[in-house]
């Protein structure tokens, strides 16, 4: 991974300073093409920030669970992974859990929404939306 200085877009005020992001890779997390269009119509619709967060916290069935969020921006530390069009953050704590997995969406009724493939996880819930390693 390299390391690059990102900072927001220039302002009527003064930019605060540039922010070190590591680039990363598909082989942290990657987007199937379903997932990324999803994920594009709601940046785009939720305007709360142009990159997707992946983080894992504590919780969940199994001890471990998915969050996702918009950011405006990366913070320090960061790892930022380009994925089917999409600017996905990881923060080098959940690297640790995600690295591999594949994010896809489904639009069932039934079963739908985002789903997690993770080569790390033992074991998963039924939802797919919480795992222990």
């Amino acid at each position: 991974m390299e390391t690059v200085f990102t900072a927001p877009p220039a302002a009527e005020t003064v930019p605060p300073p540039a922010v070190e992001v590591r680039t990363g890779d598909e082989r942290l997390v990657r987007l199937t093409d379903a997932a990324a269009r999803k994920v594009a119509a709601l940046i785009a619709r939720e305007a709360q920030g142009e990159y997707l967060r992946v983080a894992i916290s504590g919780g969940g069935c199994n001890g471990l669970s998915y969050k996702l969020r918009f950011a405006p921006a990366p913070k320090r530390g960061d790892i930022l992974v380009p994925t089917a069009g999409v600017r996905v953050l990881v923060d080098s704590k959940t690297a640790l859990y995600l690295k591999g997995t594949v994010v896809d969406y489904s639009s069932a009724l039934i079963a739908g929404g985002f789903k997690f493939t993770n080569p790390n996880a033992k074991a998963s819930c039924s939802c797919g939306e919480s795992f222990s390693v």
